[in-house]
């Protein structure tokens, strides 16, 4: 059987059915740390009353205890973009998460495979793929545990929950889950706790089938409770052929708000339908058809996801705040792959539980922040024939469990940062019954110290510079090359876990931040040195994958600029730049069949250059006009440097025009406006095939909206 099974689609789990002992006593030990910082401060807290009377202001403060843990503040030597709910608004008009973020922050590059700005979409931060950007919401890690990556796709219409994105780059703060290696997106969902009740409802339809409805409605705090909830769906034909796509979620936030307290439920539910276009096309088929998809109009997937938090979060009279949040997420699903006339299944499905704990405090210039995770995982991987006769049922277990602690200290002009981590994490592989193998397991352990300062020059002038280190664990799709199932048959090849090594990252950030009245830049330099990067250098494999390998050096090396000037009346100009070197000093690459030495060559898609630019003109009040543009110099699409595997640099232009009338609000998109005819990814298959994922073609959407 040949099969090329995508590691983006090796995505779910069945429940756990057992936790070992000695983690589940680790997992009381790391729980009870807050609680024993949090008695220390007990003769200074009060006691907990009801107050529905209290301002809304106050609860918020107290709902975002969690993000503040894992958040960089505004003056963290940390290269960051926060983007609040108001900028959310202007850009979101129902894409995917890497779509919107893509123009937003510095040094992000993502795309789609339908051709649209819905589906399965991925992102990539200073030419690191989505695997090594750790992804949370309210403090709760997303990232799937074994293969780390989320699909943004299964949660449709995330962003309309969103209050606000903070984007690092680099190794940034310690957070929980998998390790911020190209840096991390923490998502901060809207506040529960709002003074007055209302909601919205909005209607979409735009191109190539494109509809999107979402409703929402908020209770308002009554009498100490408060609930918030929205439910969203969206369809498109999908611009490639027969690439459609559906997704439908909700999500419901709903707490009790003491004076000093707030328990707290949140829920997000999100299901997908789509037509699957995960392989590109080459140029010969895309001279012959803009449009093409190889894949058959009848292999599709369904998936549906789902994650649950319940959280306790106190203020304490100290200034003291403390958070623990106990979560599940779980997934399930299954696609179809055809190699004619024979027709495969694979389904998936995975839970995972997990807590993680907070506490931070304030006092005078000192901030300390401390946290921890701990989770417990398991996946069924399951293949099937035509599609009735089981091929493989193998599971894949994973535990993981961390704590770090935050400093951070004014003195003078100067204020200090420190933060340290300590993680663990262990997984453990369980074959199938017929794999005539033995169950194995491999065990990691990291250290991952950060320090800084920013110094401020002057009125809103500072400077920074920092310094960290982090590491982090090959994926399952890393050991396994791509594969699903490991057997007697190719264990030899890749079933010796300690084949691949952990990546080592060390980051160097120095930059300047400028916050005036009229004009805000920030700037920084970094430099990014690894060591045992882990790259698609192996040699191909029987079912035609290609095997991953470390490489032993490479770097990553750049200036970011984000900027806005409001000095025109009505007027905004914005935007943000990336310029880097990047190298991979030497390595041995078999991808190709025969080992060739390689040296000093640009890693796989990472863009020289990278800048999105916008004007924002207000000219009457009830109107808002933004054009923005994108440009992405060339890359390459594999680690060769090889000028016949390039993705060509291209410039795209879109535009929005929003006109209010009090509640009601009428939006107009055009995106691609120039109808630009190049690509937003690509890859090089084991064979040496070169296939294309084109830009979203040129298209316009109309919203309607209207808030009570």
């Amino acid at each position: 059987m040949s099969r090329r099974i995508l590691a983006r689609l090796v995505r779910a789990g069945r429940p756990e059915a057992s936790v070992s002992r000695s983690f589940a006593h680790g997992v009381a030990a790391v729980v009870a740390l807050p609680f024993f910082l949090s008695a220390s401060s007990s003769g200074l807290a009060a006691q907990t009353r009801a107050d529905s009377a209290r301002a809304d202001s106050a609860a918020r403060r107290i709902e975002g205890v969690s993000v503040q843990a894992i958040r960089a503040g505004s003056n963290a030597p940390i290269a960051q973009k926060t983007i609040e709910r108001a900028a959310l608004t202007q850009r979101h008009y129902g894409q995917d998460v890497p779509m919107l973020l893509m123009n937003a922050a510095p040094s992000l590059i993502a795309h789609t495979e339908t051709g649209t700005q819905w589906g399965y979409s991925y992102l990539r931060l200073r030419g690191l793929d989505q695997t090594r950007i750790n992804i949370t919401i309210d403090g709760v890690p997303l990232n799937d545990m074994e293969d780390q990556v989320l699909y943004f796709a299964n949660f449709a219409d995330l962003l309309s929950n969103v209050q606000s994105v903070q984007v690092q780059r680099g190794v940034g703060t310690s957070t929980a889950g998998t390790a911020s290696y190209a840096g991390s997106i923490n998502f901060e969902t809207v506040p529960v706790a709002r003074k007055d009740a209302g909601g919205d409802v909005q209607l979409q339809m735009g191109s190539f089938g494109a509809q999107r409805a979402t409703a929402s409605f908020n209770s308002g705090l009554n009498n100490g409770f408060a609930a918030y909830g929205r439910v969203s769906a969206l369809r498109t034909n999908g611009y490639r052929d027969h690439s459609g796509v559906s997704g439908r979620s909700a999500f419901l936030g709903a707490g009790w708000f003491g004076s000093r307290d707030i328990v707290k439920l949140t829920a997000l539910v999100g299901q997908l339908y789509d037509t699957l276009s995960y392989t590109g096309a080459t140029l010969a088929q895309l001279e012959q058809n803009w449009r093409f998809n190889p894949l058959a109009p009848n292999e599709r997937d369904k998936f549906g996801q789902q994650m649950v938090s319940l959280a306790w979060s106190r203020s304490l009279r100290s200034g003291a705040s403390l958070n623990t949040t106990v979560y599940r997420n779980s997934a399930s699903g299954n696609y179809d792959y055809f190699e004619l006339p024979d027709r495969y299944r694979f389904n998936l499905a995975h839970t995972w539980y997990g807590v993680t704990s907070v506490y931070n405090v304030e006092r005078g210039a000192l901030t300390v922040n401390t946290g921890v995770n701990a989770n417990t995982y398991q996946r069924a991987h399951r293949g099937y024939f035509q599609p009735e006769t089981e091929l493989y049922d193998n599971t894949g277990h994973k535990q993981d469990a961390s704590g770090f602690v935050k400093l951070s200290y004014t003195a003078g002009r100067a204020t200090w940062f420190g933060d340290v981590q300590g993680r663990w994490a262990r997984f453990r592989y369980e074959p199938s019954a017929n794999a005539n193998i033995s169950e194995r397991s491999i065990d990691w352990a990291f250290f991952n110290p950060k320090a800084g300062v920013t110094y401020a020059l002057g009125k809103g002038v500072s400077a920074f510079t920092s310094y960290g280190m982090t590491s982090r664990e090959p994926a399952r799709n890393d050991l396994f090359a791509g594969d699903d199932d490991l057997n007697a048959g190719n264990v030899a090849e890749y079933g010796d876990f300690t084949r691949i090594k952990p990546e080592q990252l060390r980051d160097f950030e120095a930059g300047v931040n400028l916050r005036k009245r009229t004009f805000d830049l920030s700037a920084n330099v970094y430099s990014m040195d690894f060591r045992n990067d882990i790259a698609r250098i192996g040699a191909p494999t029987a079912s035609g994958s290609i095997l991953r390998r470390n490489v032993g050096s490479s770097y990553r090396r750049g200036l970011e600029l984000d900027w806005a000037y409001r000095g025109i009346e009505r007027v905004v100009l914005a935007g943000n730049a990336n310029w880097s070197t990047n190298r991979i000093a030497q390595f041995t690459d078999s991808s190709r069949g025969t080992p060739v030495v390689r040296r000093n060559v640009e890693p796989l898609l990472t863009p020289r250059f990278t800048s999105a630019h916008r004007v924002e003109v207000t000219p009457v009040s009830r109107l808002w006009v933004s054009v923005e543009g994108r440009y992405q110099s060339r890359a390459f699409l594999d680690n060769t440097s090889s000028p016949d595997r390039v993705l060509p640099d291209y410039y795209t232009l879109d535009a929005t025009a929003r006109l209010s009338l009090g509640r009601t609000s009428l939006t107009v998109r055009g995106q691609n406006l120039g109808d630009t005819r190049k690509f937003g990814s690509g890859a090089v298959s084991s064979s040496g095939r070169v296939r294309y994922f084109i830009l979203p073609a040129r298209a316009l959407f109309v919203t309607a909206a209207y808030d009570f």
